[in-house]
């Protein structure tokens, strides 16, 4: 091979070297372009977030695979030995892969069962928090104290989940210990009397003062109400501290620990 033909064959490996990163470069802007197109067109405008985000990454990874498999054909590499290759690191790859793999059949099964949406405040395991979104692999939860965590899709499947926002209403009971001298008649009208006038409190099933447990030193009775999911938080923090307040007005004691000490001889 003389000098010209290896001038020749460097100026034409670079000319497809350079219209492959145009390919990639063009592809990539042009995937971005279809993946806002496709996500504001009906039905998907309409969709939940959840199944937005969901289908939006499974568009990027394809689009994305497509384009640069066309890159690598363009500068001339053989996809046949692009293939060849992939398929000889295959059982090395779904071994490192087999993770991601089941975290993205765990996307598919919440969305295809509506188990989570975005918006929703759930509880798995020892985690809590509202959903931002279901990714292709992992679940985005945001903590009440304003903490990003990231769950695996296949966590989620396999595990317990508790949605607090479902139903739309939740019970809530607030537990207060008084002494055992205690005129429950006057504990449960104290108790029952700060519940009056507030509209966060569901009339129906109306709120109850129910005698929960005979403690050491103390009766624990608890004021358990029904209110509308998002009324919760306020009315759990207000009512305790109402409910304190009234029991005191009403000269309802209540004990602290107690331990009596019998001396013998």
């Amino acid at each position: 091979m003389d000098f010209k033909e290896l001038l020749k064959k460097l100026e034409e490996s670079g000319l497809k070297l350079l219209a492959g990163v145009a390919v990639l470069v063009v592809g990539m802007i042009l995937v971005r372009l279809l993946i806002k197109l496709v996500l504001k067109r009906n039905p998907l405008k309409k969709a939940e977030p959840t199944v937005k985000s969901f289908v939006g990454a499974l568009f990027r990874i394809v689009l994305y695979s497509a384009v640069i498999l066309a890159a690598i054909g363009v500068m001339g590499i053989p996809l046949s030995s692009f293939v060849t290759l992939l398929a000889s690191a295959g059982v090395a790859v779904s071994l490192a892969l087999q993770g991601a793999l089941s975290n993205f059949v765990g996307g598919v099964v919440l969305l295809l069962n509506k188990q989570v949406r975005a918006g929703e405040y759930i509880k798995v395991g020892e985690v809590e928090g509202t959903v931002r979104a279901v990714g292709l692999f992992y679940t985005e939860l945001i903590t009440a104290d304003n903490k990003h965590v990231s769950l695996p899709n296949s966590s989620l499947t396999n595990t317990a989940i508790v949605n607090f926002t479902r139903e739309g209403t939740r019970r809530l009971d607030i537990k207060f210990g008084v002494s055992y001298g205690s005129d429950l008649a006057a504990v449960r009208a104290a108790l029952l009397s700060v519940t009056i006038g507030d509209e966060g409190i569901l009339s129906e099933p109306a709120p109850q003062v129910l005698l929960d447990e005979c403690a050491d030193s103390s009766l624990n009775c608890l004021l358990r109400i029904w209110c509308r999911q998002e009324d919760y938080w306020r009315l759990r923090f207000a009512l305790t501290e109402k409910g304190r307040n009234a029991l005191n007005e009403a000269g309802v004691e209540i004990p602290f620990p107690q331990l009596d000490v019998h001396m013998k001889g």
